[in-house]
């Protein structure tokens, strides 16, 4: 068992909360998602134990393995963040409480036919392509304007908000240029349809959550360093 998981979130606990300083913002205003992915229960009950309520997974087989047993050990959201397939999305629907990672036409649409179907409501983001070229996401704004007006003749999905993945570099700009195209497609989504509120802003990884959080990050992505490296 990893017995520094718990001192790990305290730490970014306090990272985060210079980052906020820094940028005028209330530490309120950020929350903190534990991505589990490829991390056995144990280690998710410890981050649970040391207060993390909302953890991320990549893969519907996964996390349909990890986390039901788990809800018995107290109150916590699971978000799916990774590219869902279409044939896994009634299973995903079962087992997550959010999707943030949606990239296609096509899974919205099937999504939203599911919900409805079940009579249940999820809260879903849209994924903004901004990083580098294996990665999945919307191209631009136009498309995401599209996708949200598919979304929209859905009721029981719920927009909430847009996530990226910034390009892996060490190099600061690019890293601060992919979170700012986010934000300023938040702000050209949020003008286009004033009636959502897409309050979320899920950007920053282990490598560039605090200057996610500087840039506007409302939601950020850490799994090395809580859970360690991936096993």
């Amino acid at each position: 068992m990893n017995t520094g998981i718990a001192d790990r979130i305290e730490g970014i606990g306090e990272r985060i909360e210079k980052a906020c300083d820094r940028a005028g913002r209330k530490r309120s205003e950020v929350s903190l998602m534990a991505v589990s992915k490829f991390h056995e229960a144990g280690e998710i009950l410890e981050a649970l134990n040391a207060g993390v309520r909302l953890f991320g997974e990549n893969r519907v087989q996964e996390a349909e393995r990890k986390f039901p047993p788990l809800r018995k050990e107290g109150a916590f959201a699971l978000h799916m963040i990774g590219s869902l397939q279409r044939n896994k999305a009634k299973n995903a629907l079962e087992v997550f409480d959010a999707v943030q990672s949606l990239d296609r036409d096509g899974l919205i649409v099937t999504l939203g036919k599911l919900c409805a179907e079940r009579n249940k409501t999820i809260p879903v983001l849209l994924e903004l392509h901004t990083g580098e070229e294996s990665k999945s996401g919307y191209p631009d704004e136009e498309s995401l304007f599209r996708a949200a007006e598919i979304i929209c003749g859905f009721p029981a999905l719920r927009l909430e908000g847009l996530m990226t993945m910034a390009p892996c570099t060490e190099a600061e700009e690019p890293v601060r240029r992919s979170f700012r195209a986010l934000v300023k497609a938040r702000a050209a989504l949020k003008a286009r349809f004033p009636e959502l509120s897409l309050d979320t802003l899920s950007m920053g990884m282990t490598n560039d959550f605090e200057a996610a959080i500087e840039e506007g990050s409302t939601l950020v992505r850490i799994g090395t360093a809580i859970f360690g490296e991936r096993k």
